[in-house]
């Protein structure tokens, strides 16, 4: 009895789309977690007192940013194995890795148990964590873009953003649950080490599925392809950094900082901050996936240009819409799902447009270190920015600002794109 060879590469190809998102759900569910549990970890962690003040959340979300700086290394690294030894058993070692780091999170004592030792330490844990994520994206795309039909690529690597989107939704979710259900001193006591105790068990799912993964063909046939110059891929990781900087200020603005902001600027309560999240993140996922799927139609660079665009023009009345207190708290809810919904045009088509920039040989380093690198500069000081920005000018405008001036730029850069989403990925 045979088995048709279609068959067979649609079950490759399935399989290489929920191995490569499963370590996504993974990464940023933690990283989600961290966010939205911004102002505990600020207590217990980085003020001797054990009070959330602005002061000790600066410090938190610069413990934040630290690890998005240690993606690139990540990236860098990891992209270089990728690229040698296969996709396969690289994303194996960067899943581990992710996996002990998030879970020895859980388990940290506190500046209360140990004193200025543990804000280090849980610095250190999170510098793991950008390496380990540093090699999470390159690889994760790649599998799934090299895997997929080539009328599919959008729809396939839309799955990477989808399940960031899970991700964040999971940890938002759960953080709104604990604040639900646990008392303020127990949440701040335990109750904000459940989200990364939980990371054992998911990752032990996405071990588990990633063990079955076979390699890439593509991966297979770049041994015999020349290798593309140093400077062109360096070239076209700059310009992969312009083209992603509006999707990940945007992104992280709107779907991780904006508790925090909520109840430091705002003075919302840490429940209602949550609620914010979770629906600017839902509408985030809603709108992923059909915009992978219209990029593989009209294009990326239609769908992604517009999605920066509506943000430059929508990201100031966001803001006042929040702040006015003559607007009910239904229509601010359907503004933060709009605002995700934005950011979601952006995220659908990204992992396929940075597929399509380089050649197998470089992919899994080039794309791994345009995203990482964005994500360092423009996601992981988001709230460091954010924060610092607004205590010092007293404006509660500035994550409008901070967002429409790297959409703006984001724009250009993508008015670049060719029209080459239907050609084959370059081996």
């Amino acid at each position: 009895m045979t088995t048709d060879t279609s068959t067979v590469d649609t079950r490759r190809s399935r399989r290489a789309l929920v191995a490569g998102s499963v370590g996504n759900f993974v990464e940023w569910y933690e990283f989600g977690a961290y966010g939205f549990f911004a102002t505990v970890i600020a207590a217990n962690f980085f003020s001797p007192t054990g009070a959330g003040d602005a002061e000790s959340l600066i410090k938190t979300y610069a413990s934040f940013a630290l690890a998005f700086f240690f993606r690139p290394i990540g990236a860098a690294v990891f992209g270089r194995i990728g690229d040698r030894i296969g996709r396969r058993p690289t994303l194996i070692l960067v899943l581990l890795l992710m996996t002990g780091a998030t879970t020895l999170i859980g388990l940290l004592p506190t500046y209360a148990a140990i004193g200025a030792a543990a804000p280090w330490i849980l610095t250190g844990v999170r510098a793991l964590q950008g390496l380990s994520a540093g090699g999470e994206f390159g690889g994760a795309v790649s599998i799934m873009t090299e895997f997929a039909p080539r009328e599919k690529r959008g729809l396939y690597g839309s799955w990477q953003s989808f399940t960031v989107a899970l991700g964040l939704l999971a940890g938002a979710g759960l953080a709104a649950v604990l604040a639900s259900v646990l008392s303020e001193a127990a949440l701040k006591d335990w109750g904000w080490r459940v989200p990364f105790l939980l990371a054992l068990p998911l990752g032990l799912v996405a071990l588990y599925l990633r063990l079955k993964l076979d390699e890439t063909p593509s991966f297979q046939r770049a041994a015999k392809a020349p290798p593309q110059p140093a400077g062109e891929t360096a070239k076209a990781i700059g310009l992969g950094v312009g083209r992603l900087m509006g999707w990940s200020a945007a992104g992280y603005t709107f779907l991780v900082v904006l508790p925090s902001y909520l109840q430091s600027s705002l003075n919302a309560t840490f429940q209602q901050a949550l609620i914010a999240t979770v629906l600017a993140n839902l509408g985030f996922a809603l709108s992923i996936i059909p915009a992978g799927l219209l990029s593989d139609r009209i294009g990326r660079r239609p769908v992604m240009v517009t999605g920066a665009a509506l943000i430059v023009v929508l990201a100031i009345p966001l803001m006042n819409g929040l702040q006015d207190k003559g607007i009910s708290n239904g229509t601010k809810g359907l503004m933060v799902l709009l605002a995700g919904a934005v950011v979601g045009l952006l995220a659908g088509p990204g992992p396929a447009m940075l597929a399509e920039m380089f050649p197998t040989s470089v992919r899994y380093t080039g794309l791994g270190l345009a995203y990482s690198l964005s994500n360092a500069v423009f996601s992981g000081s988001a709230g460091l920015i954010i924060t610092e920005l607004i205590k010092r000018t007293k404006n509660v405008d500035i994550p409008a600002y901070y967002v429409m001036a790297t959409c703006a730029i984001s724009v250009l850069a993508l008015l670049t794109l060719r029209a080459d989403h239907r050609r084959e990925l370059r081996d």
